[in-house]
């Protein structure tokens, strides 16, 4: 029987620790209770502790070299001054192919010399980035039997994430013939156990320094699963029967599945450092890739051209490129998205109307639904219940205190053998399964919008369900229950921005709204290698064809997918373009369920057959980011060492809401009376030949939103014309959220209009 109530059922943790550490997560808390939000300021590197200590630095260099031979000589030299003869050794990567630069190993002292060396845009220390880890196209309102394009297979999406498995089923190239003419790309270097296909056009890894983990393979191979999860999400072909262990039963399939995939391995057991990233990219836009597919991210945001990811995808758009990027894995809060380019797709991860239900049923006959993904079937028996915090491994030196928690060894096997455990916490199953119990039941405040696998049977329940269990237990001199198998339900709120989902708005530039659009991103089942684990559990060999995970960057391959097809009917289309119609097609989401708004969302829900024909696109180009990017601070000087060639910064400064964006977002510091601030966009004509379309504005209450002219006309396709929309007025809570619908009588293109109520840090 249960004798201490978990404090953890009981408190919300910024709560709990309000007086004794305010974290960043509760100081957006308080200022958002005041009606503002806390903009929290970009770190400066800070001076290593170790001035000596050996780090990996890039040198970024601009446009990319007109002889790559006389660029490595350049490289080579320069390094050499700062590090003496043997420089050559710390150097990790020369980029050639479709940038300027390197990566290089060497002291914070050194670094700073380097920095003053001509034609060095920036030099930065690589980050280690994490990985942002079927039924949802067809909840898109795609289904599999919409005629795809006959050139859909001249595409190529380039994934860059941990590899692939290519014996999957997802992958097969039955059918397929040889890749397309224009395709650059190989699959080397040869190794063993990779061979590419069909299907499977390249494949090559990057590793340049620290060492493989045990599971580590130097090949493009995926022993992890996340590059195989999503390289099968955007471009998969079909594959009927696809279940995880039944669970999510149909057929599985990409955005594109008649398109080709380039696999480019940058992710490692330890993560994905810059360097690495960096030379992929190099890479995928000189083969040839149509689209780049990046579920990456770092933790720390940082200025566009200190950031590896936005570097990268800047040269990508150069080359007519368009980079889909994960948002984020760290909502809900505000200012959490770090990929934040302009010029880049950030994708924000949804639900489908799909959702995991596992269900508890006690001695008394009571049941609770939970969330889990429980494979496992012990409902014909029922199992004694104990409390986590009743069952302390005291050998072990753990009390009651942190047994609750069901934290690793914290559980005594004598006590909770063959019992289902009830935990205070969310945790993965391990010291339950370790103790050898039968399974375990998890109660906390956290959110349940994302099922989860554990290593042996298992639900997640909320807070008033736990609470009630624990009464079971505290009032029955033999308190038993049972888990049953997970089945599929129906969630009719769908959909929803999942919990996890890093918002807005962007760090580095408050008026760019980010992230750009939502697409699903929880409880997706995609492909997965055989001999990548269901969970991190040692001794759970479960072993599946098709697993079931969540995070953005299992929507960032479903935008991905959606982008290739756009491309495939349009491949002339400017990544501006294919961003534009998925943007201003995507269907409105609601602040009620997400209340950060656009700034969880972007434009909305993607839908990709809308997408195809947007009606009118908002159309950009180096040109224009250049000008953005003087608006936003920077030099000519500083920015024709990145263009190469006499780009040069108006004489009169403009603003970086002239940039044309599908979207408006203003943060403003006076919500009470905000000046007028006025926006210049230009929409270019790819409907209907003849057409005019009219304007409609939605706005809150004290919101001034007008439109300048109301009425575009277009005598052809291809044809451009321009508007400037003027916000001004009040808002009343935290965000607003308003819009601009262009309507011809056949296409509907909306942009979202956000404004924030912004606390400066």
């Amino acid at each position: 029987m249960a004798k201490n109530m978990p404090h953890r059922l009981l408190h919300r943790p910024c709560l709990v620790l309000l007086l004794v550490i305010i974290g960043t997560s509760c100081v957006q808390e308080l200022a958002s209770a005041a009606g503002g939000v806390l903009r929290p300021q970009i770190p400066a590197p800070s001076p290593s502790a170790q001035p000596e200590e050996l780090k990996t630095y890039i040198a970024y260099m601009g446009e990319k070299p007109k002889s790559a031979l006389i660029a490595i000589q350049v490289y080579r030299s320069i390094i050499n001054k700062v590090l003496g003869n043997n420089g050559l050794d710390a150097l990790l990567y020369s980029y050639t192919k479709s940038f300027s630069g390197f990566a290089v190993r060497m002291t914070e002292k050194q670094k700073n010399i380097l920095s003053g060396f001509k034609g060095i845009v920036s030099i930065f220390e690589s980050q280690t980035r994490q990985l942002q880890t079927t039924r949802s196209w067809d909840f898109m309102g795609f289904p599999l039997t919409f005629n795809h394009s006959t050139t859909e297979s001249d595409i190529v999406v380039g994934v860059l994430d941990t590899g692939v498995w290519p014996e999957s089923a997802s992958f097969s190239d039955l059918g397929f013939g040889p890749p397309p003419a224009k395709w650059k790309g190989s699959c080397s270097p040869p190794t063993a156990n990779f061979t590419c296909n069909n299907k499977i056009v390249g494949g090559k890894y990057y590793k340049a320094s620290g060492v493989f983990g045990p599971t580590d393979v130097a090949s493009p191979r995926d022993t992890e699963g996340h590059g195989t999860h999503t390289a099968s999400t955007a471009a998969g072909g079909v594959v009927t029967g696809a279940s995880m262990l039944g669970l999510g039963l149909g057929t599985a399939r990409g955005g594109v599945p008649a398109a080709r995939v380039a696999i480019y391995k940058i992710c490692w057991s330890n993560g994905c450092a810059d360097e690495d990233i960096l030379a992929a990219f190099d890479d995928a836009i000189a083969d040839g890739v149509d689209i780049i597919s990046l579920s990456v991210g770092g933790n720390t945001p940082r200025n566009y051209f200190e950031d590896a990811i936005a570097i990268g995808s800047y040269h990508a758009m150069k080359a007519g490129i368009l980079a889909s990027i994960s948002a984020g894995n760290s909502g809900p809060d505000f200012f959490t998205t770090t990929n934040v380019a302009p010029w880049s797709l950030g994708v924000a991860a949804s639900t489908t109307d799909r959702k995991y239900v596992t269900s508890v049923q006690l001695g008394n006959s009571q049941t609770y639904q939970g969330v889990s993904l429980n494979t496992f079937d012990i409902s014909n028996q029922m199992h004694q219940l104990i409390f986590a915090g009743d069952a302390p491994n005291v050998a072990g030196g753990f009390d009651s205190s942190t047994s609750q928690f069901c934290v690793d060894d914290s559980l005594d096997p004598l006590l909770v053998q063959d019992k289902i455990v009830l935990c205070a916490s969310n945790g993965n199953g391990e010291a339950a399964f370790v103790a050898g119990a039968a399974g375990a039941l998890y109660a906390d405040d956290g959110f349940k919008d994302v099922a989860r696998p554990s290593a042996l049977p298992a639900s997640y329940l909320d807070v008033p369900s736990g609470t009630d269990i624990y009464t079971y237990m505290s009032n029955d001199a033999n308190p038993t229950g049972t888990i049953f198998k997970t089945v599929d339900g129906n969630d009719t709120t769908a959909p929803v921005v999942g919990s996890f989902s890093s918002r807005g708005p962007s760090p580095v530039t408050l008026d760019i709204l980010k992230p750009d659009i939502s697409a699903p991103g929880v409880n997706i089942l995609a492909a997965w290698p055989t001999v990548a684990p269901v969970t991190s559990v040692v001794g759970d060999t479960r072993s599946v064809n098709y697993n079931i995970i969540s995070g953005t960057s299992m929507a960032c391959p479903h935008a991905s997918g959606v982008a290739a097809f756009i491309k495939s009917f349009n491949p002339t289309w400017s990544p501006a373009a294919i961003k534009s119609a998925m943007m201003t097609t995507a269907f409105p989401m609601s602040p009620i369920t997400t209340p950060e708004a656009e700034y969880g969302y972007g434009a909305g829900h993607v839908n990709p057959i809308k997408a195809v024909s947007p009606g009118l696109v908002y159309d950009a180009g180096p040109t224009d980011y250049i000008n953005f990017l003087c608006a936003d601070g920077y030099t000519t000087q500083f920015l024709r060492i990145i263009t190469g060639d006499n780009s040069e910064c108006p004489t009169t400064p403009g603003s970086v809401h002239d940039l044309n964006y599908p979207s408006f977002s203003l943060a403003t510091t006076t919500p009470t009376a905000i000046p007028v601030t006025t926006y210049r966009r230009t929409v270019t004509n790819v409907g209907s030949p003849t057409s005019t379309y009219t304007a409609t504005i939605a706005a809150p209450v004290g919101l001034n939103v007008q439109v300048t002219p109301s009425t575009l006309t277009f005598a052809s396709l291809g044809e451009s014309q321009s508007y400037t929309l003027t916000v001004s007025g009040a808002i009343q809570d935290t965000v607003a959220s308003a819009s601009l619908i262009w309507d011809d009588g056949v296409h509907q293109v909306r942009s979202p209009i956000a404004v924030i109520w912004v606390i400066l840090g």
